[in-house]
């Protein structure tokens, strides 16, 4: 079966078998064959244990279909995404659901050249077609499609290395926190491929599909999660630790000090490694907080460019302006070199190398940041009506800058607020900054006391 709710926003992602199950998985594959006229594509699965069926019948339907699958088994989804590229496949999908507990699973969808699918590009069509699919039975092809199962991970381990000097990588300890899925064992292949001189010491580094975190959630942004990190790097008396959701997008750091940084901050940091390598370059950013971000750019003779968040938005946004790296706050960083995709290694390896280049401690890095600026960090409230208190707070805060990029942001002298409507939920997301403490306790105040009188209730997650 297939829940026509699970076709989100930039994946698919449903609960199995309730709304997603075997034969559905099957029909959205030949979909997806069908609308990119597929003659081979790349197939990969993150860890869930129901990963395995569900990646059986996708590869049972496009070999029935004569589509040729190169099937690269359980990788992150940045694998993924440089192997669709790596084996000049027409596209592909990895059969994952991120950061979800372990009874979501779904579909990751990529064209040629690891470009991205999302509902406005072709996620509504592969629904229409695999729901069409479900009543017609539609007929084998006359030559089934082959089936290989090449291995890229050395290739893979090749490639992100190809992104720094590993001669300015110093020694270093790492705590790395791999929330089940396959990062630290990849991180282990690099390490040992490029021969980096890091000593690593791994915490939910065995792959596991039943997620055997706290909480139950591969989400590095969980307290639970993020706290046992800290509470390691500082035991430990490691440099610095990192993390990543189960399927290995998305990576955030925490410093020798046991501070936890934001993808906010850990974009500031990283453009100043990708501005040493390509000078004036171009940086896209979202307009959740961007003083931090904006002004290290400038400082460091670069371009900011603001765009809407997105994991399909933001590569064009790249393309357009002619971006070398984008950061999100909700810490995917993405690469023009990296096909425009977002990856959870380079960062770290481009981090690496940043320290070894400055001879500095990421706490270093960090602290200009924290003395300068002062996030809220993103919350939740709920409304019937996002639009319609977007609306009336543009009203209310009349007296500031206003800009509509994503949501509305609206700027004062000492402090700045971004609100915007989820993609997939009834929520607005709420981020205040400011230059000093004081200045953001106020901000949030007559925010948040807004958005009481609007109606919005903050959220239970």
């Amino acid at each position: 079966m297939i829940a026509p709710q699970i076709f989100k926003s930039y994946d698919v992602r449903g609960i199995i078998p309730t709304e997603l199950d075997t034969a559905g998985a099957g029909l959205i594959a030949r979909a997806f064959a069908d609308m990119v006229s597929a003659r081979r594509l790349v197939l990969a699965r993150d860890v869930r244990a129901t990963g395995a069926a569900l990646a059986a019948a996708a590869r049972q339907a496009l070999l029935s279909a004569g589509v040729d699958v190169l099937d690269i088994g359980v990788v992150s989804t940045d694998t993924f995404y440089f192997a669709v590229s790596h084996l000049d496949a027409d596209g592909g999908f990895t059969i994952s659901a991120s950061h979800n507990p372990k009874e979501w699973n779904g579909f990751n969808f990529c064209r040629r050249g690891s470009q991205p699918v999302s509902l406005a590009s072709g996620l509504t069509e592969v629904r229409d077609r695999a729901l069409a699919l479900e009543k017609l039975h539609p007929a084998p092809a006359a030559r089934p499609g082959e089936y290989s199962q090449p291995d890229v991970r050395a290739a893979y381990a090749d490639y992100v290395l190809g992104f720094v000097d590993k001669s300015k990588i110093p020694p270093l300890k790492l705590v790395a926190h791999g929330n089940c899925g396959m990062q630290v064992e990849m991180l282990r292949r690099i390490r040992d491929a490029g021969r980096l001189p890091l000593a690593l010491h791994a915490i939910y580094d065995r792959p596991d599909g039943n997620f055997p975190v706290p909480g139950g959630i591969p989400n590095p942004l969980l307290p639970a999660n993020r706290g046992e990190l800290i509470e390691t790097v500082r035991r430990e008396h490691a440099d610095l630790g990192v993390a990543w959701d189960a399927d290995g997008d998305r990576c955030f750091f925490v410093d020798e000090t046991g501070y936890f940084v934001s993808g906010y901050f850990a974009t500031a940091i990283l453009a100043q490694s990708v501005l040493l390598h390509t000078p004036g370059a171009a940086v896209v950013i979202d307009p959740r907080s961007v003083w931090a971000t904006e002004e290290t750019i400038a400082r460091l003779g670069g371009r900011t460019v603001i765009s809407r968040a997105g994991m399909t938005i933001i590569p064009d946004a790249m393309r357009s302006s002619g971006a070398e790296f984008a950061g999100e706050m909700s810490a995917h960083f993405y690469f023009r070199r990296n096909h425009y995709r977002d990856n959870g290694m380079i960062p770290l390896l481009l981090l690496l190398e940043l320290l070894g280049l400055k001879q500095c401690r990421l706490s270093d890095l960090v602290r200009p940041l924290r003395e300068r600026y002062f996030p809220s960090g993103e919350r939740n409230f709920t409304h019937a009506d996002p639009p319609a208190v977007i609306q009336a707070a543009a009203g209310r805060f009349a007296d500031g800058a206003a800009d509509w990029t994503d949501g509305l942001s609206v700027a004062y002298p000492e402090w700045r607020f971004n609100l915007r409507p989820s993609n997939t939920e009834p929520l607005l997301r709420l981020n205040v900054e400011a230059r000093s403490a004081a200045a953001l306790a106020a901000g949030e105040h007559r925010v948040e006391a807004f958005l009481q009188e609007a109606g919005a209730l903050p959220a239970a997650h």
